[in-house]
């Protein structure tokens, strides 16, 4: 299924949802390299659109689109800023790393100073139900996807790399059985909450730093180029899942949400603790062996992972805090 065309937040997004309508030519988005392009909902959301093009498509818009030149050259645009930004985001976790270190104890250093802040543990120990569901509406949005992004790169791998990448892609598409799809087990940890499951059903109210998460991943995966990032990015991001799934785990059946939210969150725990490893040790690592000059690459993706999820950790935790505030205040 194909997500449904949002409502636009300002001028680049209305004008790359004019375009992707078919409502006649559209200059290039005007988006300034000193705005916070990382959360500027209007950038953000824009850039999305333009990726999805490649992922399921939109509803009412033309496929040929995905490859037209003007929606090539709009999203070449902001994926420059976005990357600029990112590089700006993440210079200082990189400085952190040892330049004569081997490559698993350089991620092992950024993983270690990540300062992220725990999600997971309000949502096991002080998340209400309406929190626990805003957080699973705005992880609608990679949890409906799940792994795609990365699974552009197989065919960029070659080696070991490439088999242990396909192997820790088999375990998120269901080891072979279309009932275990990941993005399947989250669709209906929704419908047992009385929420959406359709594909991008929660696009609209996608925060900024949701979506900034998401169209990283995307461009990583899309461009041949940083395949590297794509899979440091992936280290990254099975190396800081299997504890907090299991904190979101416990929060669910302290809420006593249908056990479907517990089963996905119970399926990455144990799973992602041996992807943790596998992405490390038998992707990064050779990869790196085979390329060198992807050192770098690898270790902006593992950056931008920690980052950017703090980034959105910092807001969600901002907003929860001031609706209890507010409540109190009433």
């Amino acid at each position: 299924m194909s997500a449904p065309l949002p409502e636009p937040r300002g001028p680049v997004s209305e004008r790359v949802l004019r375009m992707l309508r078919g409502d006649g030519p559209s200059s290039a988005p005007l988006v300034s390299t000193g705005d916070d392009v990382l959360q500027d909902e209007d950038a953000q959301l824009s850039l999305w659109l333009l990726l999805e093009l490649h992922h399921r498509g939109l509803q009412g818009v033309d496929p040929e689109l995905e490859w037209d030149p003007q929606v090539i050259g709009l999203r070449r645009d902001l994926e420059q800023v976005h990357l600029a930004a990112l590089r700006e985001l993440v210079r200082d976790r990189l400085a952190l790393v040892d330049p004569d270190d081997d490559l698993a104890r350089q991620i092992g250093t950024l993983l270690a100073q990540d300062d992220g802040p725990s999600v997971a543990d309000f949502l096991a120990r002080r998340a209400d139900t309406e929190q626990f569901l805003d957080f699973l509406r705005q992880r609608s949005i990679y949890h409906l996807k799940e792994s795609d992004p990365h699974a552009f790169v197989v065919p960029r791998l070659d080696g070991p790399a490439k088999v242990a990448l396909a192997e820790l892609q088999y375990d998120e598409f269901g080891a072979g059985r279309p009932a275990g799809l990941h993005s399947l087990l989250f669709a209906q940890a929704l419908r047992a909450c009385g929420l959406d499951p359709s594909y991008g059903a929660y696009l609209d109210g996608a925060r900024a730093s949701t979506l900034a998460v998401n169209t990283t991943m995307s461009i990583f995966g899309l461009h041949r180029r940083w395949r590297g990032a794509a899979m440091g990015h992936l280290a990254a991001f099975e190396s800081t899942s299997s504890m907090p799934c299991r904190r979101i785990s416990t929060g669910a059946r302290r809420l006593g949400l249908p056990d479907a939210v517990a089963v996905y969150y119970d399926e990455h725990i144990e799973a992602d603790a041996v992807h943790e490893q596998l992405a490390i040790r038998n992707i990064c690592v050779p990869l790196v062996a085979d390329e060198p000059e992807l050192r770098e690459d690898v270790l902006l993706g593992v950056a931008a992972c920690l980052a950017l999820d703090a980034l959105a950790g910092r807001e969600q935790l901002a907003l929860w805090h001031a609706g209890a505030t507010e409540e109190v205040a009433v």
